[in-house]
């Protein structure tokens, strides 16, 4: 895929959105900030996917990932972590030693990762070329015999229902079973990290047990 004009500039301008949001996540001290940035990667690599044609991944990214899962890490960070929250006296980022030795391993990383699909790009693109010819002229073609939508500027394709006909005939019982995990990790984190004065703050608690823990702790209810 070559890009010119206008998609060079949004692919570069999104591409680097989503590695600089990627490295504050790691940067950042606060769980929250880490989280932000981390929806502000998604919705970069979500701009990158409708560059590349693959709308319903998109889609499903900004849906799922930015507005299901991390909207419940969000909600979940706050819970465990409101005293934390509250002080409000922690720096942005961590300590410049570590920092730099996360970037220095993130740009050899970087550089080894670039090189090493350059040349598996080039080598399977020697050896398979005519096929990716074929390939090429057959995806065109099918592309120009899709009906126009009713816009007139794009065409209607069955792509989506065929991956959500996949995805519910035969990947809808791990996809289940992942979300009933994910609920009960989440559950369980949170009823681990309260403390007691937050079983207090919430009312859980019988009120003669409540009466006895006041009289062995006085100090604790206010």
């Amino acid at each position: 895929m070559v890009l010119s004009g206008w998609e060079a500039v949004f692919f570069w301008v999104f591409a680097i959105a989503a590695l600089v949001a990627a490295l504050l996540t790691i940067m950042a001290r606060n769980a929250v900030h880490s989280a932000l940035f981390l929806i502000s990667t998604l919705v970069s690599v979500a701009a990158l996917f409708i560059m590349l044609g693959a709308e319903f991944i998109a889609g499903v990214q900004i849906l799922v990932y930015v507005g299901g899962v991390m909207v419940l890490f969000l909600f979940v960070i706050m819970l465990v972590n409101v005293s934390a929250e509250e002080r409000g006296n922690e720096q942005l980022f961590n300590r410049p030693a570590q920092v730099g030795v996360a970037a220095v391993t993130l740009t050899l990383l970087a550089f080894g990762l670039i090189y090493a699909v350059r040349q598996g790009y080039e080598g399977l693109q020697r050896r398979d070329e005519a096929a990716l010819a074929v390939a090429a002229e057959q995806r065109a073609a099918q592309v120009r015999a899709l009906p126009l939508s009713a816009t007139r500027t794009s065409k209607i394709s069955r792509d989506t229902q065929q991956v959500g006909a996949s995805l519910y005939r035969f990947g809808s019982l791990p996809f289940e079973i992942a979300s009933v995990l994910l609920l009960v990790a989440i559950v369980g984190s949170v009823m681990l990290a309260r403390t007691a004065k937050q079983e207090k703050a919430a009312d859980d608690l019988d009120p003669e047990q409540l009466a006895d823990i006041a009289r062995l702790e006085p100090e604790s209810i206010e």
